[in-house]
């Protein structure tokens, strides 16, 4: 069974800051922002959400599909996936406009800005995924457009598959009654704690309230692991997977997604697939780039049997 990745589809540029935004920036003087942060590294490379979490999913044995778009420029990105082994047939391509483009910088406390062009992602709303009705268990629906984001997972939950809202960076850009309807058709929500904190303030919703509605919160909490918590009351912590360097925490949680949905596709229980999304994520960040990773399933396994002390069969 495939898993239906609905995101976005970037060129990244990713680049290194060598000291902390928060040296360089006056907190007082917000209103009169101007600021020029002199970066020491620079890389492009392929990304967004749909992309990254398709790769790890493909080194894990996963089978994904995406629904994205790209643009005038997108060929090389079509090229790329179709070598790693991911389904490009639900990708558009728009002509009018270049691909989506992310320009990320880092600093060395792991803040981020990001800039962010969309590109023709709109036109992914038009994508038609029913032909894949009886061929998909799980839909993750990560971010992109607004308008794509809420028509993908109505289409999902209409399909009968398991639906997965990961809102994350694209919470501000939705009413509060939008995003208690999202939650409302989605069975798990996944954010990183600050993204679980603001959705709380956005809808007013606590988490009593969302687990009234969903089946399940997924809280990842960077190198202190994540928290799973189900409507029936389980709540499951796991550590994180110490990586061996941390190059680059761009696209780390993108990585466990793509883990913890490879494992939970094969009926794995949480914890397990906790822990996959966790030795993932370990991958990502040493290396710089959000799809730039490489391991076999013999690595993976031997890495997940020293960090758990316990098998796992991928």
């Amino acid at each position: 069974m495939s898993l239906l990745i609905s995101g976005s589809l970037v060129y990244d540029h990713i680049m290194d800051f060598p000291d902390s935004f928060r040296n360089h920036i006056l907190p007082d003087q917000i209103h009169l922002l101007n600021v020029c942060f002199t970066v020491d590294k620079l890389e492009r490379s392929f990304g967004g959400t749909a992309g990254n979490i398709a790769y790890t999913v493909k080194l894990l044995g996963g089978e994904p599909t995406i629904v994205s778009v790209v643009g005038s420029d997108g060929q090389e990105y079509l090229e790329y996936l179709r070598r790693v082994g991911v389904n490009t047939e639900y990708i558009r391509v728009g002509k009018r406009r270049p691909t989506a483009a992310a320009y990320i910088t880092t600093d060395i406390d792991d803040n981020q800005i990001t800039a962010f062009f969309n590109g023709p992602l709109a036109q992914a709303q038009e994508a038609d995924f029913t032909p894949l009705k009886d061929k998909i268990r799980i839909a993750l629906i990560s971010p992109t457009q607004k308008d794509v984001m809420q028509t993908h997972l109505r289409r999902a939950k209409e399909a009968g598959w398991l639906t997965v809202f990961d809102p994350g960076q694209q919470i501000p850009v939705f009413k509060p009654e939008e995003l208690q309807s999202m939650i409302d058709q989605a069975d798990v929500i996944i954010g990183n704690d600050y993204e679980m904190r603001l959705l709380q303030e956005r809808t007013g919703w606590d988490t009593k309230k969302i687990l009234s509605v969903t089946d399940m919160l997924i809280t990842t909490l960077g190198d202190q692991g994540s928290v799973v918590t189900t409507s029936d009351g389980q709540a499951v912590r796991v550590s994180a997977c110490p990586p061996r360097s941390a190059d680059d925490p761009t696209g780390a949680g993108d990585a466990y997604r793509a883990g913890f949905f490879t494992g939970y596709a094969r009926g794995f229980p949480f914890k397990t697939c906790a822990q996959i999304g966790s030795v993932a994520a370990s991958y990502a960040i040493e290396t710089y780039g959000t799809q730039a990773h490489q391991f076999s399933l013999r690595e993976f396994k031997e890495r997940y049997q020293k960090t758990y002390s316990e098998e796992v069969n991928l």
